[in-house]
This record gives structure tokens, sequence and C-alpha cells, in this order.
């Protein structure tokens, strides 16, 4: 078990925070009837890239993890803390992975662009089919609402752990330098 994060993870867990804040804000008011087109077509062209960006970014997290671990909780958390965290982490890292795939399902198979992998020449990797592309709306969706939910209890908990100065902000706050 390791003793701390390395710098590499705790950049990470603030780059994809930075990114996926936004991102949410972003999901919400782009769907929103009566935006003007320009405003609703960069929304969704954001999203959609930055989508692919995160993806990426959380790969490269989760590889982290699986192969570094993560630093045991101090024994002063109570059981039952632990093993809502142990949950809620790799809920988080489960919905950070299904977004994004669910939202290139959706536009992919919808017959959308995501511009930066068509400029890349990335290939579209789903067969067009708008009954795909409703069932990944539909995960996107309720797994957006999900991650919400999640994080509003992941930012409650981080912030109960910054006032009790228990250590446990100190451990994930980006390093000096």
């Amino acid at each position: 078990m390791p003793q701390g994060y390395t710098p590499a993870q705790r950049w990470l867990h603030w780059i994809i925070a930075a990114l996926i804040l936004p991102m949410i804000v972003a999901g919400l008011v782009m769907v929103q009837s009566g935006l003007p087109r320009a405003l609703q077509n960069a929304l969704f062209i954001g999203h959609k890239n930055i989508g692919t960006l995160v993806l990426i970014l959380v790969a490269l997290r989760l590889a982290l993890r699986l192969r570094r671990g993560a630093p045991a909780l101090p024994e002063t958390i109570p059981a039952l803390q632990r093993r809502i965290a142990e949950v809620s982490h790799a809920t988080l890292y489960a919905l950070m992975l299904l977004l994004p795939l669910s939202g290139y399902i959706r536009v992919r198979a919808g017959g959308f662009p995501i511009e930066a992998l068509d400029r890349l020449g990335i290939p579209t990797l789903v067969p067009r089919s708008d009954t795909l592309a409703t069932a990944a709306k539909t995960v996107h969706e309720y797994g957006g609402y999900a991650l919400m939910a999640l994080l509003l209890a992941h930012i409650g908990a981080a912030i109960h752990h910054g006032l009790r100065r228990d250590g446990l902000w100190a451990r994930i706050w980006p390093p000096q330098g």
C-alpha cells in the first residue's frame, strides 16, 4: 500500500475535475430548447471533444491506480466510512469511463462527428444505428445524473475532511513545484 498519491495521480485528479465540472454544466445547457444554434453547436462540439480527452486521462489515471494502488485511509476513519469511500471511488471511476464511452457510442451511432478524432483519422468504431444511439443516450443521461450526485457527495466528503484537518485533503491536493 503506497504512503501517498504520486504527483501524477494528484495532477490527474485535479485536471480531470477541472474538465468534468464544466462538462456537466455544458451537458445540461446544450440540450435546452431555444438556445441560439451557434451556442448549442459550440457546446456540443466542446462536450464531445473534451469528453474524448477525459476518457484518455481517466484511463491513464485508472492504470496508475491499478498499478500503484491508493494509500490506505487512516485508522481513525470508521469501517463504514472506509467501505463507503471504497464503493464511491470505484463507482466514480466506472462512471468516468461509462460517460465518455456512452457519449462516443451515442454520437457515432447517431452519425455525428467527433471533430478531434476525425481530424486524427481515427475511424468510427460503432455502426450507425438509431436504436444503439438512443440506448447510449439514455445511459449517458442517467449516468450523468448519477455522476452529479456522486460528485456532490465526493465534494461534500472532501470539505468535511478538509475542515477536520485529518490529512485526507493534503493527500490529493496538487503537489508544490
